[in-house]
C-alpha cells in the first residue's frame, strides 16, 4: 500500500489555465470532403482557438481550393484564419498578388513555407523568378503588410539538412527576416520537443515554438507521412495499434489518450500552446482538448480556469 501511495498522481488530475490551441485543415477535393471539412470547423469552432490554418497542396496544387477555404472561414465563422503560402511554382509578382489579396480580404496570418518539390525524384528546385526558400517569402510577406508569420520547425531536423546546426540555421533566417512564431512537424515524444527546444533558445531564436500535434489512428498512414518529412514513429506507438485494424473505435480510444498524455507531459514543462494537425476530422481533436482542460463555449466559457 505505501508503493500505492507513493505514485504519482494522475496527468489529468489538474485542469490548467491559459492553454491556447490551433488547427490545421486541408482544403477539400470534392463535395463529400467539403461537407466532411465544415462539418469538423463548426465542431471544434467553439473551442476558440488562436487561428486554424487551411494547407496547401504539394507544388501548390490546391491554391484556389485554399484560397476560397479562407474566404469562406471569413465569411461565415468567427475563426481567424492563417493562409499557407509556398514558394513552388509561382513567381514573386503572383505571390506578393496572393498576399495583397489576402491583406484586403481581411486574413492577417500567414504560414510561410518553402514547400515540396511537385516531382520529389528531382528534387526542390527554386521557381525561376519565385522566392527561393521560405526565408525570402517571409521577407516578401513583411514588405507588403503587418501580417502574423508563422513558420515550420523540426525537432528531428528537415530530411533536406545536412546537420541540427544547418536547419538551426535556416530557422534563424526565417526569424531574422520577420516570423513571428514557428509551428513543428509532428512528433511523439515529450522529450524530443524540449530538447529542441533548448537547441534553438541556445541559438538565439526567442520566437514561439508551437509543438505540432498529430492525433493518429493509422499506423501505416503514419509512417508515410513521418518518411516525407523526417519525423520518427517510436515503436512503443506501432505496438500499441498492433491488431486493432478492424476495431477504429478502440484506435480511436488510444490515438486520444497517447496525444492527450503527451500533451499534458508539454504542458508540465510549461507549454501552454499546441497546434493539431486535424486531418480534417474533429472527434479526436475534441477529445484530446477536452482532456486538456478546454470547454466549448457554447457551455459557458471557451476554457475552464484552473481552480
Amino acid at each position: 500500500m505505501s508503493q500505492l501511495r507513493s505514485l504519482s498522481p494522475s496527468l489529468f488530475a489538474d485542469r490548467l489555465a491559459d492553454t491556447d490551441v490551433s488547427f490545421e485543415f486541408f482544403p477539400p477535393k470534392s463535395e463529400a470532403m467539403e461537407t466532411r471539412l465544415w462539418a469538423a470547423i463548426k465542431t471544434l469552432e467553439p473551442l476558440a482557438p488562436r487561428f486554424v490554418s487551411v494547407t496547401y497542396g504539394a507544388g501548390g496544387s490546391t491554391r484556389e481550393r485554399t484560397h476560397n477555404t479562407v474566404r469562406r472561414l471569413i465569411r461565415e465563422t468567427t475563426l481567424a484564419p492563417a493562409a499557407h503560402l509556398t514558394c513552388v511554382d509561382a513567381s514573386r509578382e503572383e505571390i506578393d498578388a496572393i498576399v495583397r489579396d489576402y491583406r484586403d480580404s481581411g486574413v492577417r496570418h500567414i504560414v510561410a513555407l518553402r514547400g515540396d518539390a511537385p516531382d520529389p525524384s528531382k528534387g526542390y528546385q527554386p521557381t525561376p523568378g519565385g522566392y527561393a526558400n521560405a526565408a525570402e517569402l517571409v521577407a516578401g510577406i513583411r514588405a507588403i503588410g503587418d501580417f502574423e508569420i508563422s513558420v515550420a520547425a523540426y525537432p528531428e531536423c528537415h530530411p533536406e539538412s545536412a546537420s541540427l546546426v544547418a536547419d538551426l540555421d535556416n530557422l534563424k533566417r526565417k526569424v531574422d527576416a520577420g516570423a513571428t512564431r514557428a509551428i513543428t512537424q509532428f512528433f511523439f515524444e515529450a522529450d524530443q520537443y524540449f530538447r529542441y527546444l533548448d537547441h534553438v533558445r541556445s541559438y538565439g531564436i526567442d520566437v514561439e515554438i508551437t509543438p505540432g500535434i498529430l492525433p493518429v489512428t493509422n499506423v501505416k498512414q503514419l509512417k508515410r507521412f513521418a518518411d516525407g518529412c523526417g519525423a520518427s514513429v517510436p515503436r512503443w506507438m506501432a505496438d500499441l495499434f498492433e491488431g486493432l485494424d478492424d476495431l477504429p473505435q478502440t484506435r480511436a480510444l488510444v490515438a486520444a489518450t497517447v496525444a492527450a498524455e503527451m500533451c499534458r507531459r508539454l504542458q508540465a514543462g510549461g507549454v501552454n500552446s499546441f497546434h493539431f494537425y486535424t486531418l480534417n476530422r474533429d472527434e479526436l481533436t475534441y477529445a484530446i482538448c477536452h482532456m486538456l482542460g478546454i470547454r466549448s463555449s457554447t457551455h459557458g466559457t471557451s476554457q475552464e480556469k484552473a481552480g
